[in-house]
């Protein structure tokens, strides 16, 4: 199984990915861990993602196809992985897509759209940052993110909704009522492939 999470900040890709790894028995893949760990350990990858994160920024390209390739063929050949932040743009996702058509059976079966309001957004970005004391969810930061999001990462969905992919998700739900949605139409979306 190969997923894909696209969703807002604060929507809740992180907490449905790691069910969904769980639930599939693959392995989560979470592109903001993988940079905050790089920042923490004070590498000069870190150092150079640290200014990225800080303002609410997406990180070049380049960077997040060279951190992620590794970790997502190792995956794909334990059995797959669900993807929690990458591909975050069109650019990367057509990227993502050629160097998938290169290498067999790393290629995405689902991509899990998960729909929330703007205002819930918010909400549960403000909850989080003073509940975890993240830098990159202050109120500035937190509106940068959601233009972010909207301008960059909306449009990579017309993308996968193309190729068949996308299954659109109410993620204003209780968090296992979204996980059943989501499990549901992501079997029913590969019985109709299979």
């Amino acid at each position: 199984m190969r997923l894909l999470m696209v969703a807002p900040p604060g929507a809740g890709k992180g907490t449905q990915a790691k069910l969904l790894a769980a639930h599939y028995g693959i392995v989560h893949i979470s592109s903001g861990e993988v940079f905050r760990r790089e920042v923490a350990a004070g590498t000069e990858l870190g150092r150079t993602l640290a200014g990225d994160l800080a303002r609410g920024d997406l990180v070049a390209d380049e960077l997040v196809l060279e951190i992620l390739k590794q970790p997502i063929i190792e995956a794909a050949a334990r059995g797959g992985y669900v993807l929690d932040g990458f591909p975050r743009t069109l650019r990367q996702a057509e990227e993502a897509y050629q160097v998938a058509r290169q290498i067999a059976g790393i290629e995405l079966q689902a991509v899990v759209h998960l729909i929330v309001p703007r205002p819930e957004l918010l909400r549960r970005l403000r909850a989080r940052g003073t509940a975890q004391g993240r830098g990159d969810d202050d109120e500035i930061v937190i509106a940068h993110r959601l233009d972010v999001y909207d301008s960059e990462t909306e449009p990579m969905l017309e993308f996968y909704a193309g190729r068949g992919l996308v299954v659109d998700v109410d993620g204003f739900q209780p968090v296992e009522a979204v996980f059943e949605e989501i499990v549901k139409k992501v079997d029913a979306l590969r019985e109709g492939l299979g």
